[in-house]
């Protein structure tokens, strides 16, 4: 029995006590998250490896075996994890490191935001097929409302998709060095404004900025990329991203952190991600621009996979996350919710290895669906070289190495407009290229041919040819013309089909 002393103090404190001491006896400590097993580390170890040999798995996307392909290997381990680990984060040892891997996407952004509240990461650092690490743009905390593009947004991009459809070769193909400077200079007029169209030092500040490897060259690189925005701050464009954010009252240095964030997601979208979706759209052409974009992202994130060092300890869930770990998350490997709730604007994104939602990625995921659709309204894409099969895609789809053909869209008005191509030879040399492919390009020349035929007959019907002797000539010679090129149409037409067979 408790004493009493007259006012309860002892029994009300022994009360206390005891019941502080009864919930931190119950209370469990936080345990160490599990390793896998030395089976599980052989297999997780070659499928990374994998990754950087595109080849290795060519048998089994040809017979259609995707249990036996890279990805299917390693979701297939992914999902054996999630079941014996109950989804909880697991200790994977590779030949690139020992990493905590998140075997879910929610299970990533949950611990992952959890560590950045607390303050307990490093920067996230890029990691590529082969192991390499590599700096990222920094992130920036941006709100929606603030840098959300206006109407004009359509109209700009629909200027730059006319530039770039008529910079293509002869045989309608694109040529990706004028594709990336047309899409980078659109980034900058985004970001930038108008006045910064041709400044292209100021994407390659941005660039080595972000891949810097040191502190000492990225604070070198920040202070030069400080001095090269102060001209677009004197007087910004206010349809630029630099001019929303200073009309919103945004101290300079974050302006410049911003511009630099925004500009280097958009560019990557623009000149890559844009031309991987044109790519698989040709495979569902009757899906949405935004469809193919999101589809682009997921089979073929720009940055696939990210680490991110812990530099303090923290708890989360009842898992002691010590200082040193190093929690690699791989937005390409994990499957999304079936739900299809997490699309690319939402973490883990492909763009961006921040945690939590990113509103830059949101902003260059924007500007690709604008370059999708505007494509799609003046060309019709078609890959010519490699082949694509639904179902069977390839690991990697790099645009460098990829031909795409933008055909002249059926049924197109005739204006009396002569269309001319750039000269090049046809078909451009690609090495590795098959018959079919060639065939591809043969037929995008074919309907060249034609269309160029059609615009050659509605210029011979215009008013004015028959007012002399001379322009009656003109005609007559105009419609040859045009009746040699559907001539020649049909017989590079019927080649093209021999190829495709």
């Amino acid at each position: 029995m408790t004493p009493d002393h007259g006012d309860g103090t002892s029994t009300t404190t022994s009360t206390t006590t005891s019941t502080t001491t009864s919930t931190a006896t119950t209370m469990p400590a936080p345990r160490l998250p599990e390793t896998a097993w030395a089976l599980e580390n052989a297999v997780f170890s070659a499928a990374m490896v994998a990754q950087r040999l595109p080849w290795t798995d060519a048998a089994a996307r040809v017979l259609g075996l995707d249990a036996l392909t890279r990805e299917g290997v390693t979701r297939s381990l992914l999902e054996h994890l999630r079941r014996t680990r109950s989804g909880r984060p697991v200790r994977v040892c590779t030949p690139f490191g020992n990493f905590l891997v998140p075997l879910t996407p929610a299970v990533s952004e949950a611990l992952l935001v959890r560590a950045d509240g607390e303050g307990a990461l490093e920067a996230a650092e890029g990691l590529t097929a082969g192991g390499h690490r590599y700096g990222l743009s920094p992130h920036t905390e941006l709100a929606w409302e603030v840098i959300a593009p206006g109407d004009e947004l359509s109209a700009r991009v629909a200027r730059d998709v006319d530039e770039a459809v008529a910079g293509r070769r002869g045989d309608g193909t694109l040529e990706w060095q004028a594709w990336y400077e047309v899409m980078t200079r659109l980034g900058r007029c985004l970001v930038a404004g108008e006045a910064a169209a041709e400044d292209t030092l100021l994407s390659e500040i941005v660039s080595r900025a972000a891949a810097a490897g040191s502190r000492s060259a990225r604070e070198d690189l920040t202070a030069s990329l400080g001095r090269r925005t102060a001209r677009y701050l004197e007087r910004p464009d206010p349809a630029s991203l630099i001019g929303r954010l200073a009309a919103a009252g945004t101290c300079p240095d974050t302006v410049v952190a911003a511009a630099a964030h925004v500009l280097a997601l958009v560019s990557e979208a623009a000149t890559t991600t844009v031309l991987q979706a044109l790519a698989l759209h040709t495979l569902e052409p009757q899906a949405a621009p935004e469809a193919a974009v999101a589809r682009a992202l997921r089979h073929y994130p720009p940055v696939a996979a990210t680490v991110h060092r812990v530099r303090t300890p923290f708890v989360w869930e009842g898992l002691a996350i010590g200082a040193g770990t190093e929690i690699l998350c791989a937005p390409g490997w994990l499957s999304p919710p079936k739900d299809g709730a997490a699309g690319p604007g939402i973490w883990p994104s492909a763009l961006c290895g921040a945690p939590g939602a990113c509103a830059a990625t949101r902003f260059a995921v924007l500007v690709a669906e604008e370059l999708v659709r505007g494509i799609h309204a003046v060309a019709r894409p078609f890959v010519v070289h490699p082949g694509l099969t639904a179902g069977r895609l390839p690991g990697t789809l790099d645009p460098r190495a990829m031909l795409l053909a933008l055909a002249e869209p059926s049924g197109g008005p005739g204006d009396g407009r002569v269309t001319v191509g750039s000269p090049a030879a046809v078909p451009v040399p690609v090495r590795g290229c098959t018959p079919a492919s060639y065939g591809a390009l043969a037929r995008a020349s074919a309907e060249r041919l034609s269309a160029h035929a059609r615009s050659l007959a509605a210029c011979a019907e215009a008013d004015g040819w028959d007012r002399d002797e001379a322009g009656e000539k003109f005609r007559m010679v105009l419609l040859d013309h045009a009746q040699r090129c559907d001539h020649a149409a049909d017989g590079v037409r019927r080649a093209a089909h021999r190829l495709a067979d």
